[in-house]
Parts: C-alpha cells; sequence; structure tokens
C-alpha cells in the first residue's frame, strides 16, 4: 500500500531538516518533569509575563476598551478607566472597519503604520514612509515573509551570524536555502569583522552557493551584545560591496543596560552614512511588542520596514501578505500604543513612566546579577549582558563529561544542560541550538526570572555546576579555569 500524504516518509524533506531549539530537546524534558510535579523554572524562551513581568497598564486598558467598545457606552466608563485611555480607544476604532473582528488591509492598519513612520523619524532623524512598512503577527512572521520572498532555492545562501537566534536556521530550511554562517567573536564581546564576513562569502561561493542576504541580531540574541556605530557601518558597507539585502532584527532595541553603546538603528547609520550608499543599499528591519519593557509575546504584534526596495519587488511582498489577509487586528493597536505611549501631560504618562523604567531598571540589574552570578562558577566564563534578554556563558567542560555525553548520545552542552534541569528544574537552552565553534560549549538562559529570585537561581546553578565540575574533573591534565 502506498504511503499517504502526510505519513513520515512522505512529509516536504524540508520540514524534515528544520530544528527549533528553543522550544527542543530540553523544554519537551522540563514539560514532562513539570507535570510529574517538579518546580520548572522556564528561562529557556525570552518570554516576560510567562515569568511574572507585569503588563503596563495604559496599553491593556486601551486595547480591552477595544476589544469590548459596549464599555465606552457606559455611564460608568471613566470611573474605571483614565479619560486618555478612553480617548485612544476611541481614536483607534474610528480607523477599523468593525471594530477588531474586522480584517484590516493586509499591510494592517494605515494609522497605525503612520503612528510607526513617525516613530521611526523621531528615533532616527530621517523620514519613513508608512506605505513602506507592513505590520505583522510578531517579527517572526515579517522574517519568515522576507526569507521566503528572497530565497529561490538551495544555490541562494543567506549570512547569519554564530551563535544565532534558530528562528533563522529553520525558516532558511523550510525554505530550501541554504545557511551560511559568520561567526561572533566571543573574545572580543561578540563582536564581528569585515575580513570574516568576506571568508564566510568566500567559502560559500566556493561550494556554488550565491549569499543574497545578510543577518543581523541587534542587540544580539543569544548574545547580549550591542553593536557600536563603527560595526554597523562597516556591516552596512560590506553589504553594499558584496550586493546583500540587509536583515536588521533590532527587537530588543528597548533592552538596553549599559550606557556606553546605545541602540542605534541600522537605518539612521545608513542615512548618515549618505552617498550613493543610502539609496541603493536595501535595508529591511524589524521589530515587535513581544520585547522591551512591553514583553507582550502572547499578542504577536511587530512591522518590517523597507529601505531602497523597488516599488514591483514591494507589490509581491504585499501579494504574498495578502494571502494571510491580514496581521491581527489587537496587535497592531499594541503597536500603534508601543510607537507612540503617553505623553508629558498625559493623566497616565507618570503611571506610563514608572512601570516601564522600573522593568528596565529591574533588568539591568538581573543582567548584572546573572553575569556575575557565572563568572563565580567553577569553568564557567561569561560576557556581560549590554542588551537583549539573554545570558551566554561559556562552559567549560572536563573531557570525561564529554566522554560520558558521547556514551548517552548526546551533544556534551545538551548532557550537561539536562543534568542541570533534573538537579535544579533550570529548564535552559544548550548552545549547539544556536551555533558555537567547535569544541566550544554554552547554554543560553534569559535574564528574566523575578529579580527576588535570581539570586537564589544562581546559588542553585553554582552548586550543581561545581559538583559537577568536581564529579569529570578527576582527569589528568585537566586544569581548572
Amino acid at each position: 500500500m502506498s504511503s499517504k500524504a502526510l505519513d513520515y516518509e512522505s512529509l516536504n524533506e524540508n520540514v524534515k531538516k528544520v530544528q527549533y531549539a528553543v522550544r527542543g530537546e530540553l523544554y519537551l524534558r522540563a514539560s514532562e518533569l513539570e507535570k510529574e510535579g517538579k518546580k520548572i523554572i522556564f528561562t529557556n524562551v525570552g518570554n516576560p509575563h510567562a515569568l511574572g513581568q507585569k503588563p503596563l497598564t495604559f496599553p491593556r486598558q486601551v486595547v480591552a476598551l477595544c476589544q469590548a467598545p459596549f464599555l465606552l457606552d457606559d455611564s460608568n466608563v471613566s470611573l474605571l478607566f483614565p479619560a486618555d485611555a478612553i480617548a485612544r480607544a476611541k481614536h483607534y476604532l474610528s480607523y477599523t472597519s468593525g471594530g477588531l473582528g474586522a480584517y484590516s488591509d493586509s499591510r494592517g492598519l494605515l494609522e497605525i503604520r503612520k503612528e510607526v513612520a513617525d516613530f521611526i523619524g523621531r528615533r532616527d532623524g530621517y523620514p519613513s514612509d508608512p506605505e513602506l512598512i507592513y505590520l505583522t503577527d510578531g517579527a517572526s512572521k515579517g522574517v519568515m515573509q522576507l526569507l521566503n520572498a528572497i530565497i529561490r532555492g538551495e544555490g541562494d545562501g543567506i549570512l547569519v551570524p554564530v551563535p544565532q537566534y534558530p528562528l533563522y536556521s529553520a525558516a532558511i530550511a523550510l525554505f530550501g536555502g541554504s545557511f551560511v554562517p559568520y561567526y561572533l567573536e566571543e573574545t572580543a564581546n561578540w563582536g564581528l569583522s569585515a575580513a570574516d564576513l568576506g571568508q564566510s562569502v568566500a567559502q560559500a561561493r566556493a561550494k556554488g552557493i550565491t549569499v543574497r542576504a545578510m543577518v543581523i541580531i541587534n542587540p544580539g540574541n543569544p548574545t547580549g551584545q550591542c553593536l557600536s556605530e563603527a560595526n554597523l557601518r562597516d556591516v552596512l558597507q560590506f553589504c553594499y560591496q558584496e550586493n546583500l539585502v540587509l536583515l536588521g532584527d533590532e527587537v530588543y532595541q528597548q533592552n538596553i543596560y549599559q550606557d556606553e553603546r546605545p541602540f542605534i538603528s541600522a537605518k539612521k547609520v545608513l542615512m548618515d552614512m549618505g552617498g550613493p550608499i543610502s539609496r541603493e543599499l536595501q535595508l529591511v528591519s524589524f521589530h515587535t511588542v513581544s520585547k522591551g519593557y512591553w514583553g507582550e509575546c502572547g499578542q504577536r504584534g511587530g512591522y518590517f520596514e523597507m529601505t531602497n526596495i523597488p516599488s514591483r519587488s514591494v507589490e509581491e511582498i504585499y501579494k504574498v501578505a495578502s494571502i494571510s489577509l491580514s496581521p491581527n487586528v489587537p496587535a497592531q493597536i499594541f503597536m500603534g500604543l508601543m510607537v507612540n505611549p503617553p505623553k508629558p501631560g498625559d493623566i497616565s504618562y507618570d503611571q506610563f513612566v514608572r512601570e516601564s523604567k522600573g522593568i528596565l531598571e529591574s533588568l539591568r540589574r538581573r543582567a548584572r546579577i546573572m553575569t556575575d552570578g557565572f563568572n563565580s562558577c567553577m569553568n564557567v566564563v561569561c560576557n556581560f549582558t549590554e542588551g537583549a534578554m539573554y545570558s551566554f556563558p561559556q562552559i567549560r567542560l572536563p573531557p570525561r563529561a564529554i566522554e560520558d555525553a558521547k556514551k548517552a548520545g548526546k551533544a556534551a552542552d545538551v548532557f550537561y544542560c539536562l543534568k542541570l534541569l533534573e538537579a535544579t528544574g533550570i529548564s535552559t537552552v544548550p548552545g549547539s541550538g544556536f551555533g558555537q565553534k567547535e569544541g566550544v560549549f554554552h547554554l543560553r538562559t534569559t535574564i528574566l526570572p523575578a529579580e527576588e529570585d535570581m539570586l537564589e537561581i544562581m546559588e542553585s546553578f553554582k552548586k550543581f555546576n561545581n559538583e559537577f565540575m568536581e564529579q569529570y574533573e578527576d582527569h589528568p591534565g585537566y586544569p581548572r579555569m
């Protein structure tokens, strides 16, 4: 009997190639342990509200009123909601045809795209065109739309930083393209160099791969670094020389935990460069409501902005977006509120500033507690988390641990992370899920657990790690760090 279309043997081979470590083996084992009653600390995914971050009050009030517009007709509404939230809800509802239950334009509501364009203009000092901004169901959907448009087959390569967020390797595999790594240098604070980029492109070409686009993640995931303006100029110049589209994943731009390297957008640096490059280099930038002090992961709101993309290509991207009819409308309103929050003098302004500053200041403290905690452990080194939501410590595993991992049929860092999970309930992601240099091992954890729990979590990690190292370190010639 011939196999059916959804039998495993008959599935699309690209689907089988896809791997996504953030929800992989460790996550599944953690879920099993949780069902068995073990307390699990899910630090495997950047999901702030799941780890106790409170939603900001003002945006939830506005969206609540938009979701239940009959409340606006209630005589008591002004007792329950501030006047500025009521006004914003009416403002957004006036732009929807049928409220939040109706489709919008496939690009998203024009008025919200205008708000996004105004935000970009204020941020960068250069105008932005709302016709070149598409609202999406989270930044991930936008990334996938663009990769789908760029990749024509396995001969097309996408240059991606390693360590990388596995959305990129997964989506490239799904669309049948080729993943082309460029390695970030851990000892240089996860920096990158044009020479290394050139080497990666040359190696890809030697295999018959045409590199068509480059990804930057700034601030970095999983590595937490912030790219300097000089680094961004080098990247833009390289893309211009090599005729590459630059895909700028800038979803963590609010998550900055130091003052030396503030976030600077790729678009601002490009426009500052002037000349032909500012008019010709193709750039697509991505942002989301899922990160920053918003953390609204479940709302799935995002956007991408296209710079120097030809109008016929924009039309094709619109056509593909229209297959999904429209991005979800409540998320579009969250995006409008993120880029156009309460202003000084508004009733809700002081509360909004207090809540958002409180979250960011706590994240800054947690980044320091976690980095210092890792660096106090035996055979662990960790760069400071300058931005984003993650720590990516290097774990120097003893040879005997690596041997035991092989016997167990596991990658060495998976072996370590599973032992950590079983002993402490801390669910992390092994570095191999993001890519790393041969023979070097890491894990990724978010800095999102509640601040009051962070010291205890780091003590628990340290106790496990040091006992693990003592257990496996009895090996001639193995030096301690």
